[in-house]
């Protein structure tokens, strides 16, 4: 593929401190019981190239796939037909840091339901911040 086709935009990088030890992080991060109780529901299973359902609401359901399964510590997993996320925790003095990355972004694509990358990565970037507010609960309530 030629190069000068392709415009990336940056990825979505969020960080959050949570006052909740690694190990409840990282159940909430890395089961499907877990990921539904503050992203989306799904049929999340822990196998590296597993193939799993988001349930995405009016979008209808997205197939991912689990690229990466290292715990306590990263999870990443494909989402539709160009987005990877990743989740990725450390320690830090009893609490969890928590980062979440959305990568895969391309000026010149669409998604499978027909709008723009810059478009919708616009709205996904306000989106995490309340997705993260609603992981901080569950892990600290």
């Amino acid at each position: 593929m030629d190069q000068s086709s392709t415009q990336t935009l940056p990825d979505i990088r969020q960080t959050q401190l949570l006052n909740a030890p690694i190990q409840k992080v990282w159940a909430a991060v890395s089961t499907a019981e877990g990921i539904s109780a503050w992203f989306m529901p799904n049929d999340f299973q822990p196998v590296v190239g597993q193939e799993f359902h988001i349930k995405a609401g009016p979008w209808g359901d997205s197939l991912c796939k689990v690229t990466v399964f290292d715990p306590p510590h990263k999870l990443a997993f494909t989402w539709g037909k160009d987005w990877t996320l990743a989740f990725e925790l450390e320690e830090v003095d009893g609490k969890t840091q928590f980062t979440l990355v959305h990568s895969g972004w391309d000026t010149n694509k669409v998604t499978e339901f027909g709008e723009a990358h810059a478009i919708v990565r616009e709205r996904m970037a306000g989106g995490w911040a309340g997705i993260g507010a609603k992981l901080a609960s569950v892990v600290e309530g």
